[in-house]
């Protein structure tokens, strides 16, 4: 699955992880990404998004209708 959150776009961010001695080396952030569906009362039929958390808060604020709408006008296919 991929770490991309269909509603806000957040992806993994990268930087270094640094010992107690100051060794470098590379990580990565990944954002809380769930599987999550939603019930669409206007088509009448579930939607299985992958959002972020602060994707979830953002549905639960604005309603699910809006969301999707955003997203078809960015041409991501739901």
């Amino acid at each position: 699955m991929s770490k991309i959150c269909q509603v806000t776009g957040r992806k993994p961010t990268f930087g270094n992880s640094i010992s107690h001695s100051h060794r470098v080396t590379k990580r990565r952030w990944n954002p809380n990404i769930q599987r999550q569906r939603f019930w669409v009362p206007n088509e009448k039929r579930w939607v299985t998004l992958t959002v972020s958390t602060k994707g979830i808060k953002t549905i639960n604020k604005n309603g699910i209708e809006t969301v999707l709408a955003d997203m078809r006008r960015r041409g991501e296919k739901v």
